[in-house]
């Protein structure tokens, strides 16, 4: 019985290494029990992730930090949850692949963006120009894309999308600011428009505002808003001087701050220049005594049309005839965005040519009337209204009652037009047309003595001057988004670029210099936005070194509203035809995370190996240890 024993303990001692081994061969080749479903496991190794830093994403969390910086944390646990072979591709911040220790250190130190989940190189990995898993850590917000976006989401790779829940917050930003006015006077009282809209899901109350331009404060107020809730303020600031002025709007708010600067600038108006055509003139007086305007008079037979090409105010005064020259130059001013003001001939020989000319300024349908060339019959002119935005400013709080002027009209016109002045009989004395991205001003009676004492009257010069004021226009705006494709600016004559040569405007921003797309065209140029600029601020438009003028550029204002796809929307919106794609719910906890990335390759079996072989070797020791112990008991009792 004792050899039996020994061979017996031999035998079992012999199995318990044998299945020690066996376990740790298998703890080595880390064996898993495959999940249910089919999981797509392609790439090479390569691993996508897209963690979203841009400036919604200041917002706090649940776990009282920003939302960026928990994103940051669920990026180093994924990294940490692969293997060691595994490749890291960072979107949106680097085109090459990394391992984990590069990856772990780029999450930590990626460059602040404005561009979140919903950018171009988001939408087009999601689509299928990617390979292997696509990880997204993203607040979600709902301006940066649309739903049916998520539609076309691709179904060959895992994507994986990881929301982050926000507290609610307040988030007030400029949504636009503007000037009513095109016409802008230094050291003149310039009314500013500000647009102020809260973007986040909480009130806030008595959010100071103010408003610098360079390093001088110009106003400074409070709004209160709701949430989603917009309201406008009217700031009145003052241009110390002729220069181009750097202004900035600034709210205090926090802790989404990357949008507390609203960049724009303002020029004061260059002087109107202005051109009267006729036998003599009679508004020289009116615009020589003012300094806003550069007046000249020409005779019918020796126009400058070269000054016709840049003017701003053209004005025909009782022409007997327009020459098909001057009826073209006349056309081209409209146009371009000038304006034309034209005041008939009584003579009807001049009707022919005249009305060539509104044809050419779409002014159509006009009516000459017989008049008694010895006594032409008058009529008054009705008080305008001071509500017409044609004499904003003109008038007081209640207009004056005075004696209007009497005309004899000798032309009606049809009613294309917006009537700026009226007669007691309903027809219109002046009358203004769009015409191209100018204007055309058309009188109905000329200013003879025979026919009007409007030169006469005090309402003539308040006149002269509104039609010169509103004829100046100024393609350069107070301020750009990062996110206009284009813009299109006048640029100074001579300052053309040659046909052949390489692009030579350029955007400079601090020490980055850009290059866009261009080309220039009738004056003006047509410039491109470059994708790489994402700072907002200012930036200098420069030509062959020299400063052509500066341009102020804002953030996206959609990036300004926080509203966000919560986990259950953002699986609706993708529906059931995606099985590839999943929605983790609770995503920003590092645990949470590492559990779905073990489930993701199914449950692993190393550990139980490991406690095999472990097993195996305690039970070969007990066997070791108490079987000679009872066989030397045995032998000795014998």
């Amino acid at each position: 019985m004792t050899m039996r024993r020994r061979q017996l303990q031999e035998l079992l001692v012999l199995l318990a290494r044998v299945l020690a081994v066996i376990a740790l061969v298998l703890l080595f080749c880390q064996p898993f029990i495959p999940i249910n479903r089919q999981v797509v496991v392609t790439g090479g190794g390569l691993v996508n992730v897209l963690v979203d830093n841009s400036g919604s994403m200041q917002v706090l969390g649940q776990s009282q930090e920003q939302l960026r910086q928990e994103a940051i944390t669920s990026g180093k646990a994924l990294g940490r949850s692969y293997g060691a072979t595994t490749r890291f591709k960072l979107i949106g911040q680097d085109h090459s692949s990394m391992q984990e220790a590069a990856y772990l250190t780029a999450v930590a130190n990626q460059r602040a963006s404005v561009r979140g989940w919903g950018n171009a190189t988001t939408r087009q990995a999601l689509q299928g120009g990617q390979q292997g898993p696509f990880y997204i850590v993203s607040d979600f917000q709902k301006s940066e894309m649309l739903p049916q976006s998520l539609q076309q989401i691709h179904t060959r790779e895992n994507v994986i999308l990881v929301p982050l829940v926000a507290k609610p917050a307040a988030n007030i930003y400029v949504d636009s600011a503007w000037l009513n006015d095109a016409f802008v006077r230094a050291q003149a009282n310039v009314a500013l428009h500000i647009r102020l809209r809260n973007g986040g899901a909480a009130a806030i109350a008595a959010c100071p505002v103010k408003v610098m331009l360079g390093n001088q404060q110009a106003a400074t107020f409070q709004v209160s808003m709701g949430a989603g809730q917009a309201t406008e303020v009217i700031a009145q600031i003052q241009l110390p001087d002729a220069k181009l002025a750097r202004g900035r709007i600034i709210t205090q708010d926090a802790p989404v701050n990357f949008d507390n600067t609203y960049y724009f600038t303002l020029q004061a108006t260059a002087a109107i220049d202005v051109v009267e055509i006729g036998e003599e003139p009679a508004t020289r007086a009116a615009y020589e005594s003012e300094p806003l305007f550069t007046y000249a008079f020409a005779k019918p037979q020796a126009v400058d049309y070269g000054r016709l090409r840049r003017t701003n105010l053209v004005l025909v005064r009782e022409l007997p005839r327009i020459e098909a020259g001057l009826r073209e130059a006349l056309v081209g001013v409209v146009r371009r965005g000038g304006s034309v003001v034209v005041v008939p001939s009584a003579g009807p020989a001049s009707h022919a040519t005249y009305h060539e000319l509104f044809k050419g300024l779409g002014v159509g349908g006009e009516q000459w009337q017989d008049v008694a060339a010895d006594l032409p019959e008058r009529q008054a002119v009705l008080m305008p209204n001071a509500r017409d935005p044609f004499f904003r400013d003109v008038f007081g709080a209640q207009p004056p009652r005075v004696a209007m002027p009497q005309v004899a009209p000798v032309l009606r016109l049809g009613q294309a037009g917006t009537d700026i002045l009226r007669l007691r009989d309903g027809d219109a004395f002046l009358t203004q047309f769009s015409s191209g991205a100018g204007r055309a001003y058309i009188f109905a009676a000329p200013f003879a003595q025979a026919y009007s004492d409007f030169t006469t009257h005090a309402l003539f010069v308040p006149v002269l001057y509104r039609m010169a004021m509103l004829s100046y226009q100024t393609d350069q705006l107070p301020a750009y988004r990062l996110s206009t494709p284009a813009l299109a600016l006048t640029v100074p004559s001579g300052e053309g670029q040659p046909v052949g040569q390489e692009a030579s405007y350029r955007l400079v921003h601090d020490s980055a210099t850009y290059i866009a797309g261009q080309r220039v065209q009738g004056g003006q140029l047509h410039l491109d936005v470059p994708a790489g600029m994402s700072a907002p601020g200012f930036y200098t438009l420069q030509h062959q070194g020299k400063v052509i003028t500066t341009l102020a550029f804002n953030a996206a204002k959609q990036e300004s509203e926080l509203a966000a796809y919560s986990a259950a929307e953002l699986r609706q919106l993708i529906g059931p035809n995606h099985p590839n794609v999943q929605v983790l719910e609770n995503g920003a906890q590092p645990e949470k995370l590492a559990r779905f990335r073990a489930a993701q390759t199914g449950q692993p079996l190393w550990r139980y190996c490991l406690l095999a072989a472990l097993g195996c070797l305690l039970v070969e020791g007990l066997l070791l240890r108490f079987g000679r112990q009872r066989v030397a008991a045995r032998a000795a009792m014998a």
